[in-house]
């Protein structure tokens, strides 16, 4: 199945209202069950993340951060990169309250803005980013094609694109313990942390679905960008794609 037909609650409403709704609803956990469904390495992904936009040259002052939720990867990119401006867009009110603060506590309100919208429908100028980035959230779109053209739109030319996405491990053993993990202990951690006993359900369903390798890179490439790679992390449990618009 397609993941955009995949949805939190599988009820009649668009996959956007139902991922906004579940991220509201598992936002007072969501930091602690990112921490403990990866064993902490999510972080050392978003640092591969960090560190391809701090290689550029020059050094990206605008970036768009979509699907930012508690704000991780705008507070790393703004620890990391001291002259850019981090616009932090989410569907959830909920996760950007959390990001906010979070900001604030670092320090940090003065260089990133929060701002509720869609990533079908980015609340960003034309052409006016250096780069976007996007951490654990492609999956959640109702039309990813979509989305990647709405990445490319704001973007000028030349700009970067980076996306760090959950994937599913290639080789036998590292796939058969990543499936008891996702489809057994996370659920059930899920149920036991939150509320929302559905959200940690979907969560495997939606990685087991979701465009990966070089099927992702094709749909950077259809929307227009060039330059498209992969490159798989921690046996393929976390990948990192990368991709440009193309400069005039």
């Amino acid at each position: 199945m397609e993941v955009e037909k995949i949805t939190p609650y599988g009820d009649s409403r668009d996959k956007g209202r139902q991922v906004e709704e579940m991220f509201d609803s598992i936002a007072p956990a969501y930091d602690f069950m990112n921490r403990a469904m990866t064993l902490g390495i999510d972080k050392l992904w978003r640092r591969t993340a960090v560190g391809f936009l701090s290689s550029l040259r020059p050094e990206p002052r605008s970036i768009v951060d979509v699907a930012t939720g508690t704000g991780d990867l705008a507070i790393a990119l703004a620890r990391a990169l001291p002259e850019a401006r981090i616009t932090g867009v989410d569907l959830s009110e909920g996760m950007l309250a959390v990001g906010r603060r979070k900001a604030a506590e670092a320090g940090l309100e003065g260089r990133i803005d929060f701002a509720r919208g869609d990533g079908l429908a980015l609340p960003v100028a034309e052409g006016t980013a250096d780069a976007v980035a996007i951490a654990y959230g492609i999956r959640n779109f109702a039309d990813i094609p979509g989305g990647y053209r709405q990445m490319f739109k704001v973007l000028r030319p030349g700009g970067a694109l980076v996306v760090l996405e959950l994937s599913t491990p290639t080789a036998a053993i590292p796939k058969a313990l990543y499936k008891l993990y996702t489809r057994t202990l996370i659920p059930l951690v899920g149920r036991l942390v939150s509320k929302d006993t559905r959200a940690y359900s979907y969560l495997p369903e939606s990685i087991a679905a979701v465009a990966q390798g070089a099927s992702m890179t094709e749909l950077m490439a259809d929307a227009g960008f060039e330059r498209c790679s992969f490159r798989p992390m921690t046996f393929g449990a976390c990948t990192l794609y990368t991709a440009f618009r193309p400069a005039d």
